[in-house]
């Protein structure tokens, strides 16, 4: 198993970890702002195993199967854990996770349909931008602290990230429209 396939095992095993950081911002279990913080720690980590296993990747040529099926799950699974709870925490409106993930099935989708027909539906710039902004947002936005910036960035964050998962599902579905026939 190559280093890129090690870091997004790793990432994987970071979500429980992530997730049991939230229950503790959930329950109480420590003081708010330090169970936040160890959240977004957690979770800055696991987000930037994905750039440095893409990176790496690409830079050693070391592009297999594994990591083109795995890599995107486990960011699916990262963003959704994150995205649920915050939605528990009251950090975001329900509706938003459900554009945001609503999308990624949508995706999911269509990228199994394209694989039943030996087509490859590779990540995009719309799809890599909303990615980026997803995971900014929820670190911003975790942070929770009580600064009129971060609140107003989090707040734009929020809606940039609705409308980049809008954007780049459009985008995805229409250059890859030939798979619906």
């Amino acid at each position: 198993m190559n280093l890129p396939n090690k870091l997004t095992i790793g990432r994987v095993c970071m979500i429980p970890l992530f997730v049991l950081a939230l229950e503790g911002v959930r329950f109480g279990w420590y003081e708010l702002p330090t169970a936040r913080i160890i959240a977004v720690a957690v979770f800055a980590l696991a987000a930037f195993t994905d750039f440095l296993d893409g990176y790496i990747a690409r830079k050693r040529n070391l592009i297999t199967d594994f990591g083109k099926f795995m890599d995107p799950l486990a960011d699916k699974i990262l963003v959704m854990s994150a995205m649920v709870y915050m939605v528990f925490l009251g950090d975001i409106s329900p509706w938003v996770l459900i554009i945001v993930e609503g999308r990624e099935f949508v995706i999911a989708g269509l990228r199994m349909l394209a694989a039943q027909n030996n087509i490859v539906i590779a990540a995009n710039f719309w799809g890599k931008l909303k990615t980026i902004t997803q995971m900014t947002m929820i670190l911003v936005v975790l942070l929770d602290f009580d600064h009129a910036l971060l609140y107003c960035s989090g707040v734009l964050l929020i809606y940039s990230c609705v409308a980049l998962s809008i954007i780049s599902g459009i985008d995805y579905i229409w250059r890859n429209r030939k798979v619906f026939s």
